[in-house]
């Protein structure tokens, strides 16, 4: 189906591969978190990931970097993909009067990230802890939890439980729980 193939764990070539997808591998392996792993063309939508989650057995996730109107404030917000996001819904429950999409550079600079490979992996590149992560309930009552390893040319899926009990901690991060409606 769709001509993917999954692997399992890191590339055994990492040529070609920026330094900042292989720190997520060595951080996973280090941390004993196995992981599945599928190499593709470079994907810049929740939409163009489809075919790739299909193949990996997961739900796909929104992966969201928002900031508050001051540029003061940033989020990473884990959604499951066929919700809509209204920043009404989520200002509300965290306290921030108004929120919208953080630019590209504060991506960068923050999570070093670029559009396209939002993914709660960069919270290891986030050692200031400037970037606050909410995860939307509904994605807990997953088993398996999937992104992209810093770069869009790959996704990877790990147990949920892993991402939570193991990832988080060992980047000094803490998830706030959000409850986000349904799409009507």
């Amino acid at each position: 189906m769709y001509g993917y193939q999954i692997l399992h764990g890191r590339p055994a070539q990492c040529d070609g591969r920026k330094d900042k997808e292989l720190r997520v591998y060595d951080l996973l392996d280090a941390l004993g978190i196995a992981y599945d792993r599928i190499d593709h063309e470079e994907m810049m939508t929740i939409e163009a990931c489809h075919g790739v989650d299909q193949v990996l057995g997961i739900h796909i996730c929104k992966n969201l970097f928002l900031c508050n109107r001051q540029q003061t404030k940033f989020y990473l917000l884990l959604l499951p993909g066929e919700k809509k996001f209204h920043t009404k819904d989520l200002s509300a429950q965290i306290g921030s009067a108004r929120l919208s999409f953080a630019d590209a550079d504060a991506m960068g600079r923050l999570l070093d990230l670029t559009p396209g490979s939002v993914s709660v992996m960069g919270l290891m590149n986030d050692k200031e802890q400037r970037v606050q992560l909410l995860i939307d309930r509904d994605l807990l009552k997953e088993e398996w939890f999937g992104c992209h390893p810093c770069m869009n040319t790959s996704s990877i899926r790990m147990k949920i439980n892993d991402m939570l009990t193991l990832f988080l901690p060992a980047v000094r991060h803490e998830a706030v729980y959000v409850d986000l409606p349904d799409a009507e």
